[in-house]
């Protein structure tokens, strides 16, 4: 499976936006078929999401969503064996999670775990940079691309020195809030960050938060390397969409930042 930073790359590089999808594991008996529904559809990168009890940076959607995959059983172990069991492809996979879930297990195990399941990124959106050595160290001797973010509040120092340590893409928070829908924000400042964060980096740079819509991912993608997608998703897999349904999504988001780029 091909590294998170070589595929973002080579889709920048192809003169395209790149487009990294969500999936909550466990969240339904098929939720390994809604991944391969959003390959097929276009991702470029897809974040498996390992369910936490309490998910800080996470809006109502991704909590539900998290929930609903605990009380199915769902646990990283076995999300990871399901993975395990997946036919290898081209399209890196990366794990989203809080820092409970790696501590708890040991980083080093935890990151082992990770790689040998066929993840290739990794993100812990709760770990702030100056706590983050031992992590990073941990994720590299595993192998795993390990991404950090930044937010329309961190200032151009701090936006450079999380960059520097950043692996995979640097991820742009659009907003200083939780993940979910962004109704009427202004987006002004998220996009803002975004080019601010591409002076400090050559990796691409992804915006996410709040990208809830194809008009509103391909206004992002105007303003950085490519959009992370999540909330919608997954509203959409909570209402009960079928995997047809996931993937018609997909292809819309996929159409959208393709266009924003023409």
């Amino acid at each position: 499976m091909a590294a998170v930073e070589a595929a973002l790359g080579a889709v920048r590089d192809a003169g395209r936006p790149a487009l990294v999808t969500y999936v909550t594991g466990g969240i339904r008996d098929d939720w390994t078929d809604l991944l391969a529904a959003m390959v097929d559809a276009g991702a470029d990168a897809v974040e498996i999401g390992l369910p936490f009890s309490d998910p800080m940076l996470d809006g109502p959607v991704i909590q539900q969503a998290s929930a609903v995959a605990i009380d199915r059983g769902a646990t990283t172990a076995a999300i990871l064996a399901q993975l395990s069991r997946r036919a290898g492809g081209d399209v890196p996979l990366i794990a989203m999670t809080y820092a409970n879930h790696a501590y708890r297990r040991g980083l080093a195990s935890y990151c082992r775990a990770l790689a040998d399941a066929g993840i290739r990124g990794t993100i812990i959106p709760d770990l702030p940079v100056t706590e983050a050595g031992e992590y990073l160290g941990a994720a590299r001797a595993a192998g795993l691309e390990a991404t950090l973010m930044v937010t329309p509040a961190t200032p151009d120092e701090q936006i450079r020195l999380i960059a520097g340590h950043s692996r995979g893409f640097l991820y742009v928070m659009s907003v200083m809030a939780t993940t979910g829908p962004a109704h009427d924000r202004d987006d002004t400042s998220g996009w803002a960050v975004a080019g601010r964060a591409r002076r400090h980096t050559e990796r691409p740079v992804l915006i996410g938060f709040g990208i809830d819509t194809p008009c509103r991912a391909a206004a992002a993608a105007q303003h950085a390397d490519g959009v992370v997608v999540a909330s919608a998703l997954m509203r959409q897999v909570l209402d009960g969409a079928t995997v047809s349904d996931i993937a018609r999504a997909v292809a819309g988001l996929r159409a959208a930042v393709d266009q924003a780029w023409r």
